[in-house]
């Protein structure tokens, strides 16, 4: 398999240098910038397969080259922001990004995170996940299990979609409120648990190991 390319873009050599070394030490091949004109010359040569990049770049910022980088549609887009608001949040996935990170972060959810991304990105040419004997085709919206059919709401389609498209990574409540619900969702997060418990039922987890419960942070698609 090609080993996945990956930019990052930060104007702090120091969060620059610790980024490469540990990326290429779980196997990326890493190119680093430290401004937006930069990225773009290195991006023309280099095509990367990941972007990771800082809100607050000098001149051009996060927000604005993630613009400019979603012209290449497979290519992954990680924000990395000091700032939670929900506000910036929405800014930057609008604005193109895939996903966010907020600052200090913990580089082993970084990885998880890029790798998901990136197996997001390869397998959204065919419109199919699977975990297990679990899978779900895009196209004609089937859900199987094994070679059972299983009948999903709208909700929980799109709940198990984006559980699938985060193997491994856990989703909080607010998170999948926020994607499955919409960021103008105002409400009870138990709405989330009572999806999560139907959802398991009709996929036949009983045992949860396909949507395991993390106690007090959310829920993730296997381990």
């Amino acid at each position: 398999m090609e080993t996945a390319r990956v930019l990052v873009v930060d104007d702090e050599p120091a969060i620059r240098e610790m980024l490469e070394m540990g990326l290429k030490h779980r196997g990326f091949d890493v190119k680093t910038s430290g401004d937006a004109t930069e990225a773009l010359a290195v991006v023309s040569q280099f095509a990367p397969h990941a972007a990771i990049v800082d809100v607050m770049l000098p001149g051009e910022n996060g927000f604005q080259l993630s613009r400019r980088l979603r012209q290449d549609p497979d290519l992954y887009i990680l924000l990395l922001t000091a700032r939670d608001a929900v506000s910036d949040r929405v800014q930057g996935l609008e604005g193109g990004a895939d996903d966010y990170l907020v600052k200090p972060f913990d580089f082993d959810e970084l990885v998880a995170r890029l790798r998901a991304g990136l197996r997001r990105v390869r397998r959204e040419d065919s419109g199919v996940w699977r975990y297990q004997d679990l899978s779900m085709d895009d196209a004609s919206h089937r859900v199987l299990r094994g070679e059972i059919p299983v009948v999903l709401t709208a909700k929980e389609y799109e709940l198990l979609r984006y559980l699938m498209l985060n193997p491994g990574i856990v989703l909080s409540k607010t998170q999948i409120l926020q994607h499955v619900w919409g960021y103008d969702y105002i409400g009870d997060d138990n709405l989330v648990e009572v999806h999560i418990s139907s959802l398991r039922d009709k996929v036949q987890d009983h045992d949860k190991t396909i949507i395991q419960t993390v106690r007090g942070f959310g829920y993730r698609l296997g381990v």
